[in-house]
Order: C-alpha cells, then sequence, then structure tokens
C-alpha cells in the first residue's frame, strides 16, 4: 500500500507541474508601487512573461507593513499561479513586530527564489548642513535631528535605530505609512533624514535632488562605489544588504517550485537583467528553495532581537 501511495506521488508531480502555467501568473507585492520589491518584481515578471510566454501580472496589495498582500498569498490556491513578492522586512521582521499575525511567515510560504540583495541608503536633502556621517553626527550634537520611515518597526526605522545605538546620537523618529509620503516630507524639509532602499532613489541621487550620506552594507555598492559606508565611519558592525524573493503558498507542489525557481535562475543571469538591477543598486542574488528557506530561519532570529531591542510593537 505504502509503495502504491510512493508511485501515485511520482506520478502526479509531473503532472501538477505540467498544470503550471495553464493561466496567467500573479506576484503579489505587499508594498505601494515605487518602491524596490515593486521595481525588481516588474523587471523579473517581463522576463519571466517572455520565458513562459503567459501573462506575469504584478499586483500590488499594501497595508499593514506588508501584512495584508502576503495574507492574501498565504490563502491563495498553491499551484503557482499566485507568487509573494517579498523582503526581509515584512518577511523576517514582522514576525516579531505584530504581536498577531494571521499567518505563519515560514509555515504558511514555500521560499521560491532569492532576487537580490540591495543596500540601504541613508539620505538627505541636497542643501543639509552635513554631507558625511561624521558631519551627521556632529550635527545631531547641536540640533535635535529627524528621520522619516515607513511606519513603527519598518526597516528604515530599525536602520535608524541601530544607527543610534551605534553612533550614540539621538536621531528623533517619524514614522509615515509608506516610504513615499517619508520621502516627499524630506524633500520638502519637515524631516532631515531617510534610511531607503538604494533603488528607490537611485534616480534622485543621479539627478542630484538628493544626497546620500552613506550606504547600511559592510562594503560600498559597485554600483554607486562613491558613495561611502556608514562602517567606514567607525562603526565597523554596520553591515545590513536585505535580500528580496518570491514564495509561493505553502503546499505548492515541489516540482511547481523547483521549476519557477530554474526558470528564475535563468532570468537572473540574463545581461538586460542584471544591468537593470545593478541600475538600481541592487546585486543579483541566486538560490536555491532550501538555501532560501535557511537565510529565512537565520534573520527572523537575527531580526527579532533588532526588534526587541527598538521596544517596537504593533497589536
Amino acid at each position: 500500500m505504502q509503495t502504491l501511495a510512493l508511485g501515485w506521488m511520482c506520478l502526479s508531480m509531473p503532472l501538477l507541474a505540467q498544470d503550471f502555467l495553464s493561466r496567467p501568473v500573479k506576484i503579489v507585492v505587499p508594498q505601494t508601487p515605487g518602491g524596490a520589491s515593486d521595481a525588481l518584481a516588474r523587471i523579473v515578471g517581463q522576463k519571466l512573461s517572455e520565458k513562459w510566454q503567459q501573462s506575469v501580472v504584478i499586483e500590488n496589495r499594501a497595508g499593514a507593513g506588508g501584512n495584508v498582500g502576503m495574507d492574501y498569498v498565504a490563502q491563495a490556491t498553491p499551484d503557482g499561479h499566485t507568487l509573494l513578492m517579498s523582503y526581509v522586512g515584512s518577511h523576517a521582521i514582522n514576525a516579531s513586530l505584530y504581536k498577531k499575525l494571521p499567518f505563519d511567515p515560514e509555515k504558511d510560504f514555500a521560499p521560491v527564489a532569492t532576487l537580490a540583495t540591495l543596500p540601504f541608503v541613508l539620505v538627505a536633502r541636497p542643501d543639509a548642513p552635513f554631507k558625511t556621517v561624521k558631519e551627521l553626527v556632529e550635527q545631531g550634537r547641536k540640533t535635535p535631528l529627524t528621520f522619516g520611515s515607513a511606519g513603527n518597526g519598518s526597516v528604515n526605522h530599525l536602520l535608524g535605530v541601530m544607527f543610534n545605538s551605534a553612533a550614540g546620537t539621538k536621531l528623533d523618529h517619524i514614522p509615515y505609512r509608506g516610504a513615499a509620503p517619508a520621502m516627499q516630507d524630506l524633500m520638502g524639509g519637515q524631516i532631515n533624514l531617510v534610511f531607503t532602499s538604494l533603488p528607490s532613489v537611485a534616480g534622485s541621487i543621479k539627478n542630484g535632488s538628493l544626497r546620500p550620506i552613506a550606504v547600511t552594507s559592510g562594503a560600498r555598492s559597485s554600483n554607486f562605489p562613491a558613495i561611502p559606508t556608514i562602517a567606514e565611519a567607525g562603526y565597523k558592525e554596520f553591515d545590513v544588504s536585505p535580500w528580496f524573493g518570491l514564495f509561493a503558498p505553502a503546499k505548492t507542489p515541489v516540482a511547481v517550485v523547483r521549476r519557477i525557481n530554474q526558470d528564475i535562475q535563468d532570468v537572473l543571469k540574463n545581461k538586460e537583467v542584471i544591468e537593470k538591477f545593478n541600475a538600481q543598486g541592487a546585486d543579483v542574488l541566486i538560490t536555491q528553495p532550501a538555501e532560501f528557506g535557511a537565510m529565512l530561519k537565520n534573520d527572523l532570529a537575527k531580526w527579532g532581537e533588532v526588534v526587541k531591542a527598538s521596544g517596537a510593537q504593533i497589536d
């Protein structure tokens, strides 16, 4: 009986894989348009559509720090036609930030493939009275400085907490409902600083409408080598470069997950995709599903400690 069951499973996996791409694929981005998740999803989605000869639709379902879109995907039919574009903020940090989630970030999702890692960057207006981390710290000791974020417990917020701890500063946190309004107030002069993903402000840095102070990664970005790191200012342990990747609902057939992973690997090796990622400040990251799952488990523990230290908590 057991042999028959195993035989049926072996036969069914190819059949389930054959059903994949029987209709358009939806990639749910649980953030608003214009951010890093959205930009990377659209680059990859276009190439997957060409490869699969099937429509790949990018759907933004923002809300509750990414939880709205994540919950939608967690409840979707596990056949590979609904995928989640996630990143360390919504997938690893929210688990510690929110007292109750309608889903389990590990058990309710199948890791499919990482897409990229990218540093965040600390930016200010071009007329800010500081150009370097050292000058920023000195200025902060003279006058109160504020930094905006996409909300309490967001990566943007926690990076500010980590910076205050490392540099001994007391930058005041101003939470917003998303990264876009925080950037609007930065440009308007209502706040002094924002930690944000490098892709989301790459154009503004290039045209001079924003001044980059430092990147959060341990090494300089190969795409923006002129921007120093926070570590270079003497805070050697400061090294944050979040990952972005795709998940499927739990119980998605292994054959389907492997198929998508392999196709994404092919896409990420495409010269045009690499160039577009690099132009955004992102570095391609290729992994197998099991490797991605291990990364998530590690980050759930690491960011849990940072959230605890920040005291941030959302009901």
